[in-house]
């Protein structure tokens, strides 16, 4: 059985007190690897890994930086297939979406931040005949980056990319539910010839290493993505502390369709495909997906049935066969959390609609962590279905009357990550881009991202912005140099 290794100092090392974690394939429910369990004592060794190679890193002029960090991007483009299988196997997600979504995108990040460290610019502010001022925008130095388990190498890399693009060096702990694409990415490390120290992965659980990790004081900035609940330990962690955070949290989001959107059959079907897509994509394991939808009163039950057609048509199988469209949850107990919910729904008043059942696929999966794409109608917005977070294939449809109503709804969570309007008055869409309470707001798309935008959430989804300059920002720290004449 394969037993995966930490990076540390440009090489792959087991953990120094030998402890490992099993590691489990959701589609089988099967142990196929180990993983380490990290301890303070391999945090030690990574951060003096980094502190060595802080100062080198920093001061390298930035198109080295960006030109080694192509060469990052290029070898994760030729290793794309291992990569997207190795995601599909860890994850239970479809290899398809695999291979466009994670493999993909995770070279375009490193690609982006590549290109932005030899662009990014900073401010300068004349004084006329006295003086002026100008900003130098520096590396932060040790950073940690921690990232979630449902995107797990395209939110990695999402993360290290900035920080390393900046001159910072990094300790990065991706989540030991999904650990393989991070260690196959610590090996294109050391192909592409990235130096020693640069970037470390220490691989185990929050409270070995997580915890350790963020209040360690060599740490001085950590960025975050995971579970609201996580994400206000580590603030209250390490606000005393003075350090930098960023929180890319939870959300519970909601879809608005207008009956606008539907004016023709055309218009009808792509907006019930792509409302259906933010529901259900990577089996609703995404922060951004639509979990709650609300449709103007007067197309509600023609867009109920054809959106009940269209989930009951999603092939759910194997995520390593081609044509599955949907497959396992990431763990047994996140499954189980996740059909919990199907069972308050019911206990709430609520009627599946379609799914509602565990899966159990024939052949070699007919262990795995298997639940069908569900939809559920007559649940009041107040309760805990459409409150809290499932983070799963399940979403609550409902009608509403009135464009206020619409708003009222959608805002009514504790979260604030993302929404999608669906509306052909332009009027409108502008009008509740303004009076949604949520980061980003997209217009008739879904997951339509620009690298350049700033990411994240309003309340309870987290605090601070990724994404282009935003990230770029959060990782130096800007410094004011006045000059008198």
């Amino acid at each position: 059985m394969q037993s995966i290794q930490n990076y540390i100092n440009g090489e792959l090392v087991s953990p120094v007190n030998q402890n490992y974690l099993d590691n489990f394939e959701p589609a089988t429910g099967k142990i196929y690897s180990k993983i380490p369990e990290s301890d303070s004592d391999d945090l030690e060794l990574a951060v003096i890994a980094a502190e060595s190679a802080k100062s080198e890193w920093a001061n390298m002029p930035a198109e080295q930086r960006s030109n080694l960090l192509m060469k990052l991007a290029d070898a994760i483009e030729t290793a794309s297939e291992e990569l997207a299988r190795a995601e599909a196997i860890d994850n239970g997600k479809p290899i398809a979406f695999a291979r466009a979504v994670d493999s993909y995108r995770s070279a375009a990040n490193i690609r982006f931040f590549a290109n932005a460290a030899t662009q990014f610019s900073s401010e300068c502010h004349d004084m006329g005949s006295v003086g002026v001022n100008f900003t130098l925008r520096q590396p932060i130095g040790v950073v940690a980056c921690i990232s979630p388990w449902n995107l797990p190498l395209y939110l990695f890399t999402w993360k290290i990319a900035p920080a390393l693009a900046c001159g910072n060096v990094v300790i990065a702990k991706p989540s030991e539910v999904t650990p393989m694409t991070a260690y196959i990415f610590s090996r294109l490390c050391i192909e592409a010839g990235i130096p020693k120290g640069v970037i470390n992965i220490l691989h185990g659980s929050g409270p070995a290493i997580g915890s350790p990790l963020v209040n360690h004081p060599k740490i001085k900035a950590v960025s975050f993505t995971g579970g609201s609940a996580t994400g206000r330990a580590i603030a209250s962690q390490i606000a005393p502390m003075l350090k930098k955070f960023s929180l890319e949290l939870g959300g519970k989001n909601p879809t608005l369709v207008f009956a606008d959107s539907c004016k023709d059959q055309a218009s009808f079907d792509n907006t019930v495909s792509e409302v259906a897509r933010a529901a259900f994509s990577n089996q609703g394991q995404i922060c951004l997906c639509g979990s709650r939808i609300y449709v103007e009163r007067s197309v509600y039950e023609r867009f109920k049935t054809a959106l009940v057609k269209k989930v009951r048509a999603l092939r759910i199988g194997d995520p390593l066969v081609e044509e599955t469209q949907h497959g396992a949850l990431v763990s047994k107990a996140h499954y189980e959390k996740v059909y919990s919910y199907i069972e308050l729904a019911k206990e709430e008043g609520g009627t599946v609609l379609t799914g509602g059942n565990k899966r159990t696929p024939e052949g070699r999966c007919s262990g795995g962590y298997f639940i069908e794409p569900t939809v559920i109608e007559g649940l009041s917005s107040e309760c805990r279905v459409n409150q809290e977070e499932i983070f799963g294939p399940v979403c609550t449809i409902q009608p509403f009357d009135s464009e206020e109503e619409a708003v009222t709804k959608a805002n009514g969570t504790e979260y604030g990550l993302a929404t999608s309007v669906w509306s052909s008055n332009v009027s409108r869409c502008h009008r509740l881009s303004s009076q949604l309470d949520f980061g980003i707001v997209w217009i008739n798309c879904w997951l339509l991202r620009d690298l350049r935008t700033p990411f994240g959430g309003m309340k309870s989804s987290g605090m601070g912005r990724e994404g282009g300059l935003e990230a770029m920002r959060f990782f130096t720290e800007p410094k004011n140099v006045c000059i008198k004449y």
